[in-house]
């Protein structure tokens, strides 16, 4: 019976991916896309029926504002740094004048990570610069990790 390990390797299921999220209680997701000049990959509009991560239409209304850009897609690695530095990329991060956006907007931004560690014996790659920008932009960095 093969392990875990060689059962992840012959999976095509990334073990690592990221998602920046900017939500809030009032500013449109458009507000968002108009900003940083790309299109999200999901969005969340107040009072509105969304896509779910799993492309069926929601049950429920949205109950905030949300904008998303996600790096599984296009990414492939298993570590997080590859999907952090190609959303800080394509979103053109640091921006001078975001953390005032966000604040303006009253809004929420972080970078929401998912992190498998089935075995317990993988460790989070954030860097410490990312971590850095996080924090003077105002945002989180968020490890949702799986056991």
């Amino acid at each position: 019976m093969p392990s875990n390990r060689a059962t992840r390797k012959a999976s095509t299921h990334a073990l690592a991916h990221a998602t920046f999220i900017i939500s809030s209680d009032g500013t449109a997701p458009a507000a968002w896309t108009n900003y940083f000049g790309i299109s999200p990959s999901r969005t969340i509009t107040k009072g509105q029926p969304y896509i779910l991560p799993s492309g069926r239409l929601s049950d429920r209304l949205g109950k905030l504002e949300l904008w998303a850009l996600e790096s599984k897609a296009v990414v492939r690695s298993d570590q997080l740094e590859p999907h952090l530095r190609y959303l800080i990329e394509r979103l053109g991060l640091p921006r001078a004048d975001l953390r005032a956006h966000v604040e303006r907007a009253d809004a929420r931004m972080r970078f929401f990570c998912y992190w498998s560690n089935e075995d317990g014996d993988r460790i989070p790659d954030v860097p410490e610069d990312i971590k850095t920008m996080m924090e003077a932009l105002g945002g989180t960095i968020e490890i949702d990790e799986y056991r």
